[in-house]
């Protein structure tokens, strides 16, 4: 069994380093996946609103038989619900979804270029102040943007593109002075990683995967969570075992070297990345 998950202070908030990822889990199968991912150990699920699947993700998580203090929930505002009175509807629709009284995290999913972020993170924190989450964040930021959402409140994380080949040091730099963390979706780069030779000569010496590899990688930097998503039991299983891979700094390196330039997600609503 692998070992417990770390965790990422940020604002006040311990967060589960690595967390259950749930984008395209839906319905029964979803229900399963969250339920399962708990009786394995995963104390930190990854939602949206936009994902439309918190009420199975709630559904896992009460058949689950956990507390729910036991658990650490992440869910997500789409960017059209930015405005302030938008923003608290979707966290009380998130709330009746998923079955809970109140929200560890809440992210704003992208920005949206028609609202001024500051209002959306006042809108966060209010919520905040209201006992109706434990923290706030914000997704797909760039380091400019990002810098923006921290001086209108308490960000503690922006979650993003993160994998051995796309770097986020500008963004881990800010978070290093800000107290937030950056939390890794897509950290196995859409199973890219499964076929680097990099990682896989690295996988071979551990007697692990490159999953694992690409993971604890993510893991071993300050202030990072990873949230994959594993579509399978085993995968589930892989993507924890993680947890007790050890590389050394010199393995590290030759991870930090691969080109940081592949990016996958980038719609047409994306911002400048490089702002």
């Amino acid at each position: 069994m692998a070992a417990s998950s770390p965790v990422v202070n940020a604002q006040g908030v311990a967060i589960p380093a690595l967390g259950f990822g749930t984008w395209q889990l839906t319905g029964e199968a979803c229900v399963e996946s969250v339920r399962d991912a708990l009786e394995l150990g995963y104390r930190h699920l990854d939602t949206a609103r936009a994902y439309d699947n918190e009420a199975e993700v709630g559904r896992g998580l009460a058949e689950s038989g956990l507390a729910r203090e036991e658990v650490f929930i992440t869910t997500k505002v789409w960017m059209d619900d930015a405005a302030a009175g938008a923003v608290r509807r979707s966290a009380e629709a998130s709330l009746l979804a998923l079955g809970v009284e109140h929200l560890d995290l809440l992210l704003l999913h992208w920005p949206n270029a028609e609202v001024p972020v500051e209002q959306t993170i006042e809108a966060l924190a209010e919520l905040r102040d209201l006992g109706l989450i434990r923290a706030l964040g914000v997704s797909n930021f760039p380091p400019g943007l990002l810098r923006r959402a921290l001086a209108a409140g308490p960000v503690a994380t922006d979650q993003v593109e993160f994998h051995p080949f796309l770097g986020q040091d500008e963004l881990l730099a800010i978070a290093a002075e800000h107290d937030l963390c950056v939390t890794a979706y897509a950290p196995l780069a859409h199973g890219k990683v499964l076929h680097d030779p990099t990682l896989q000569a690295l996988a071979d010496a551990h007697g692990s995967g490159p999953g694992q590899v690409a993971l604890r990688w993510l893991l071993d930097q300050e202030r990072v969570v990873a949230v994959p998503k594993a579509s399978t039991h085993a995968n589930r299983v892989a993507n924890l075992e993680a947890l007790d891979l050890e590389l050394s700094p010199a393995e590290r390196g030759r991870i930090d070297a691969l080109p940081k330039d592949r990016r996958d997600f980038d719609p047409p609503w994306a911002p400048d990345w490089d702002a």
